[in-house]
């Protein structure tokens, strides 16, 4: 009965906590590529332009090259964490069960076939 009782382990929270906070990114980088596809479909209108005035080259940040930044960013704070998230595994090609608030959910850390990849983060909720 213990071993079903295991993902409850205080020693676990530093990892439950890394890995919500991990699966929070991954739903603000699936936003934020929705968001991005939206603006390259449907571009916005262009400002209107007020008494003649014509706008500096430049001087507007363009929607696209935002959401592109944006998007990087979003990508590389994944890479981050899921290393960080690897790294407090205390197995590798092995599931850990943790307590994610559904009761036990699965994360393990798999080696991938291809030479220098490393291994790949598998949640299982």
């Amino acid at each position: 009965m213990a071993s079903n009782l295991d993902y409850l382990a205080p020693e676990l929270k530093p990892l439950e906590e890394k890995l919500q906070a991990y699966l929070e990114s991954e739903k603000e980088l699936a936003q934020a590529e929705i968001a991005a596809t939206n603006l390259t479909q449907s571009p916005p209108p262009a400002p209107a332009v007020a008494l003649g005035q014509r706008p500096a080259p430049g001087s507007f940040p363009q929607p696209t090259d935002e959401a592109n930044n944006e998007l990087q960013n979003l990508r590389d704070d994944l890479a981050v964490q899921r290393q960080a998230i690897i790294e407090l595994l205390p197995v590798r090609d092995e599931w850990v069960k943790i307590n994610l608030g559904y009761g036990p959910s699965r994360v393990g850390a798999f080696s991938v076939p291809a030479p220098g990849t490393g291994y790949e983060l598998r949640v299982v909720i």
